[in-house]
């Protein structure tokens, strides 16, 4: 039924414009779940405004467009668990039942991260406070969610970019056995529950085998882990294809499924890459750093458009080893990357404009399958 939708959309697509031309009426714009029902799941993340349902022009294009639903922050710890002991899920659970009644489906995010820690997780100095603040935020908002969720990244950016151990608060009190750990935690509260392990630059040599290891060692202690994470941050005309490819190949040949989380292409400059939330840029004032306020120059957006297209014709390629791929935001204006690592710049990372409107970006990716 689905792939019936779009072919009929595909088809009648001329008619559509030409009646649109007599009466002047929006074309039906092919939907992405649609166009790659057969190959993986299309989602995207949403803001806590579009949640609680305060983002009208989101709700009706997310409901079309995208089957497998994300929050941008509101369940990280520092949300869901806002003092110790008391659980907030009103904004999950405002999430999981929007998804089920629009027959989508949703991935938390994230049980955790060093990063987004409530006030005083932050504060912890002793190791037995830490892990119990790391078991009981596990096994309480994983067994919330069991049966609700499709899916958790259970551990979100543990490493370095060389691949070592990242030194953050849960490593120096809990040791590197802590990502293990937290898997098992997740395993036996959410047995209904795909577990993923989620990071940024993990397509890169360095981090990538890092991330092998770690996944081995998941594995070789007996534990469940279902998938890895690849955000895909990347860069416009700096796209990383290669690595992409033979992440994909050497993470699927551990035997888990391979997602593209947090996609999205950054068009301004930037003088690192990756996605290290604590990193800034200085010279913020430097109006060279914002060059696009006024709009996006056609060069630029055709740029955008073609490495989507690359970039979907690679994820077609590998189709049998992907499940999901989901974009970091409905639209431009949501968008973190208007925010990180300059404040208040004018990004336009997404397939959608502010205004909900499909980019040339969107037409590239959709055409990938009429290839």
């Amino acid at each position: 039924m689905k792939i019936t939708r779009f072919y009929l959309s595909i088809i009648a697509l001329p008619a559509i414009l030409n009646c649109t031309a007599q009466k002047k009426v929006a074309p039906l714009l092919p939907v992405l779940k649609d166009v790659f029902w057969n190959d993986f799941s299309v989602g995207t993340a949403l803001s806590a405004l579009q949640i609680e349902g305060r983002d009208h022009k989101a709700d009706s294009l997310v409901k079309k467009q995208f089957n497998v639903l994300t929050p941008e922050n509101s369940m990280k710890s520092m949300f869901l668990q806002p003092e110790w002991g008391k659980f907030d899920f009103r904004i999950g659970d405002r999430l999981t039942d929007y998804a089920a009644k629009n027959n989508m489906q949703v991935v938390g995010h994230t049980l955790i991260w060093h990063s987004q820690l409530p006030a005083y997780a932050q504060t912890i100095r002793s190791k037995d406070s830490l892990q119990a603040f790391f078991n009981n935020h596990i096994r309480t908002v994983a067994a919330h969610y069991d049966k609700k969720v499709l899916g958790w990244d259970v551990v979100n950016e543990a490493l370095n970019e060389d691949g070592t151990m990242r030194p953050s608060i849960f490593q120096r009190l809990l040791g590197d056995d802590f990502v293990t750990e937290a898997f098992r935690l997740a395993q036996e509260a959410s047995p209904n529950s795909e577990l993923y392990y989620n990071d940024y630059n993990n397509e890169q040599p360095a981090k990538r085998a890092g991330a092998i290891r770690l996944i081995k060692k998941i594995q070789g202690a007996g534990v469940r882990i279902d998938g890895v994470g690849i955000q895909g941050h990347w860069h416009i005309g700096k796209v990383p294809f290669d690595d992409i490819e033979k992440s994909i190949l050497e993470y699927s040949a551990l035997g888990i499924k391979v997602m593209f989380t947090e996609l999205d292409i950054e068009v301004l400059p930037r003088n690192f890459t990756g996605a290290e939330v604590n990193q800034r840029m200085r010279n913020t004032n430097d109006t060279a750093l914002n060059p696009y306020t006024a709009g996006l120059p056609d060069s630029v957006q055709k740029q955008l458009a073609d490495d989507y297209a690359q970039l979907f014709r690679l994820f077609l390629k590998h189709r049998d080893k992907i499940s999901r791929i989901t974009f970091w935001g409905v639209n431009d204006g949501q968008s973190w990357l208007n925010g990180w690592p300059v404040p208040g710049r004018t990004n336009y990372p997404l397939l959608f404009d502010r205004n909900y409107q499909p980019k040339p970006a969107y037409y590239a990716v959709i055409a990938t399958k009429q290839q």
